[in-house]
């Protein structure tokens, strides 16, 4: 039986989700079906890189460095035509993308290279994964609607729109990307033995951290206002504040840690590339982005068995579960697997933190409960699955 061969581009492979999702649909997809080319770009300044994590793999990766997440007509262009270069070399039956801009140009390439190729006997079918959104956050209200517009096109013509989460899929509902026939949910997978492997938290917490890019959309300022507002109502706490990840605030936010007056409280660790290590050292972990799809450090810190507190955006509900308290009176609310809190609430935030720090009970219930929710479903034996059966259905 001949293979399918499989284009699969993403725009760079920056730490993070995306990139350890598709390093291991490449890699461990399988070889007697599938035949897969991976293709990135370039990463930005500080954002850290994983392609030694696709080199562990056996990957030989395609860069193509005008890939970049930076919107520049001229490096788009360039890449828009290497990428149909590579896809006239490479003919695949599936090309398959992965974050906005490689959606944007891998499936604006694949459309030309059909309409090209009128009389092919297979046409190309493109695929794009929603690993979540542009539409929040982001952008001016003029630029969003823009890119709105475009993502519909290529929605129209692409075979299959996969989202990670419910949520993300409902807000593409909302915004008219593709029909309910065409977008389907396919969660995340991960090699998470090294995680589900570390004991939980027996200790009274002494590390609170935060993990991921220091960009805007992150927003890790609210986390160092929490930090402020815990350490300022029990100045005698002994509390470390740890925040992993690098990017283009790291400076300001150092800056805005001293204007807080939490330094000797506050830990810029820098990406870190052992982080099993990272996660047995924290005892509750904190993500306060703006907008976000299903966040891998939230799923490593479950299967590690550390309680989590997230905002309320994206598809944090879907990780975090049903609400099992929430009174008048309180800021946050206590899901079955974690605590939530409202975008952009420090003060929401500080009072959640402080409850998990002064009940060891809850801590245990919820990180056990989270670390049974990620085993069932966030393995990478479940993704590739879903994604073999994903590919061999599409027609």
């Amino acid at each position: 039986m001949e293979k399918i061969k499989i284009l699969r581009i993403i725009a760079r492979l920056n730490i993070g989700g995306p990139a350890i999702h598709t390093i291991l649909l490449t890699a461990e997809l399988d070889k007697n079906k599938f035949d897969s080319l991976l293709v990135y770009g370039k990463e930005s300044k500080d954002e850290g890189n994983m392609l030694y994590y696709a080199q562990e793999k056996g990957i030989k990766a395609y860069l193509v460095p005008e890939l970049t997440r930076e919107l520049n007509l001229v490096n788009d262009l360039c890449a828009f035509f290497k990428i149909l270069k590579l896809i006239q070399q490479e003919k695949p039956f599936i090309i398959h993308t992965h974050t906005a801009k490689a959606g944007t140009l891998g499936r604006s390439a694949g459309i030309l290279y059909n309409f090209l190729h009128p009389f092919r006997k297979r046409k190309i079918k493109l695929v794009h994964t929603f690993h979540g959104h542009i539409f929040s956050g982001y952008f001016n209200k003029f630029t969003t609607n823009f890119f709105i517009s475009i993502e519909r096109i290529l929605g129209f013509f692409s075979a299959e729109i996969i989202t990670v989460s419910e949520s993300v899929k409902k807000e593409l509902l909302m915004y008219d990307i593709a029909g309910l026939n065409k977008i389907q949910v396919i969660p995340l997978g991960f090699e998470l033995n090294k995680f589900l492997s570390i004991p939980l938290a027996q200790r009274t917490p002494s590390n609170i951290g935060i993990i991921g890019r220091l960009v805007p959309i992150k927003n890790h300022r609210l986390f160092l206002e929490a930090a402020a507002k815990v350490i300022h109502d029990d100045p005698e706490i002994k509390l470390k504040f740890k925040i992993i990840g690098d990017g283009e605030l790291r400076s300001e936010l150092e800056g805005y840690s001293a204007k807080l007056n939490i330094t000797n409280h506050v830990i810029f660790m820098g990406w870190q590339k052992d982080l099993s290590a990272v996660y047995s050292d924290l005892d509750i972990v904190v993500l306060t982005s703006l907008n976000e799809g299903t966040p891998v450090s939230l799923i490593e810190a479950m299967a590690s068995g550390r309680v989590v507190v997230a905002t309320d955006v994206g598809g944090i509900r879907d990780l975090l579960g049903q609400t099992i308290k929430s009174e008048p009176n309180e800021d946050f609310e206590t899901l079955e697997r974690g605590l939530i809190i409202k975008s952009g609430d420090y003060f929401g935030l500080a009072n959640a933190v402080k409850l998990l720090l002064h009940n060891p009970q809850l801590r245990k219930d919820l990180a056990l409960k989270s670390r049974d929710f990620v085993k069932n479903n966030f393995t990478k034996e479940r993704l590739i699955k879903d994604i073999e059966n994903l590919y061999s259905a599409i027609k």
